[in-house]
């Protein structure tokens, strides 16, 4: 199979998803630009150029003209390069959008818009630009909320959403998008709600999230050389959730760890740990652990910045304090962020 980067596989599912339906537009903040927010939208505007276009800075207003798109049988792709400006279009997107088939019964049609979100560490830009509001927006039901961390599962869930019926935001770790692996060239669709189990283990279970996947992944190498074996499980989407194959994953190891790119309080770690406690209690050997970002705004300080983020250093040690061994210094495991800016 090909190897494509992260952005290369977004990219060629937008491409094919507008080749086989005539329906689908895309537009957002400079996705027309020869930058075309990494390269993801790049070759669509070339090979579709009436059907990718910028839009004006008016988020709830140009959200709220997708979603009638959309009830009228188009399938608008809005991409927000920075998660924090769709903010203001929630009013549309959680108020019409997600509740669109349970008020009208299925007599209005449906409303199948695509939201793509980037989130992540940004490169000192503080706390209006860092934010990943998944947690929040998994809480409303009607909308599916994905976050794909490998680029075959960025292609596979951008297809889901594209060719599914109802409203969709998938978030984008922006350290993601040169990260390489195998992508199917076929169009096959990922579908919501099957967690990737994307490393087997024996002594515990990280259940991790987004950019977090690629942390736990180090984190399990370093451990596996000290004789711990960590079972990784991607959920792939936080709405609708795999519970199944967690419970599954806890009952096999007895320990848990959750580790996600946003804060813990109500949020998706929260979730999982009240999971666990309501239907898999009787398998934890040790208390759940939650790796989350520290409970305030993201620093602008680089430094600061730096300490805000959980490593996959945080992740190791996190499961040695649950097998009861001492932590260690693990700075030599952290990855260097290469995300210089300016998207």
């Amino acid at each position: 199979m090909r190897i494509l980067k992260y952005k290369e596989a977004i990219s060629e599912a937008t491409v094919q998803a507008m080749e086989a339906d005539n329906s689908i537009f895309v537009t957002g903040h400079a996705v027309d630009y020869p930058s075309g927010i990494f390269g993801s939208t790049t070759a669509a505007a070339a090979r579709f150029p009436d059907r990718v276009f910028d839009c004006p800075s008016m988020e709830n207003g140009f959200a709220g003209i997708a979603v009638g798109a959309a009830a009228m049988g188009k399938r608008p792709l809005y991409v927000f390069p920075r998660a924090d400006f769709m903010f203001l279009s929630f009013d549309n997107l959680l108020n019409l959008a997600c509740k669109w088939r349970y008020m009208y019964g299925g007599n209005a049609g449906r409303v199948p818009i695509v939201f793509r979100a980037i989130v992540g560490k940004g490169w000192g830009q503080g706390a209006t630009h860092s934010q990943s509001p998944h947690a929040p927006l998994a809480h409303f039901p009607g909308l599916t909320v994905a976050l794909p961390a490998t680029p075959a599962d960025a292609k596979g869930l951008l297809l889901s959403a594209l060719t599914g019926q109802d409203p969709v935001v998938i978030f984008e770790h922006r350290a993601l998008y040169d990260t390489e692996g195998p992508v199917d060239e076929a169009m096959t669709p990922i579908p919501f709600g099957k967690a990737n189990i994307v490393r087997e283990g024996s002594d515990i279970t990280i259940v991790a999230t987004s950019f977090m996947v690629s942390e736990a992944l180090v984190a399990a190498e370093e451990l596996a050389a000290r004789g711990v074996s960590v079972e990784i499980i991607d959920p792939r989407t936080v709405r609708p959730l795999d519970e199944k194959t967690i419970l599954a994953s806890v009952k096999k190891t007895g320990r848990l760890i959750v580790a996600d790119t946003s804060w813990e309080l109500c949020g998706f770690t929260s979730e999982v740990a009240a999971l666990v406690a309501e239907k898999g209690f009787h398998h934890l050997k040790a208390p759940v652990r939650r790796i989350a970002l520290a409970n305030c705004p993201a620093p602008v300080s680089m430094k600061l910045e730096e300490a805000f983020y959980p490593k996959a250093s945080t992740l190791a040690n996190a499961a040695l304090q649950l097998l009861g061994k001492a932590s260690t210094d693990m700075a030599h495991i952290d990855q260097e962020s290469l995300f210089k800016g300016p998207y």
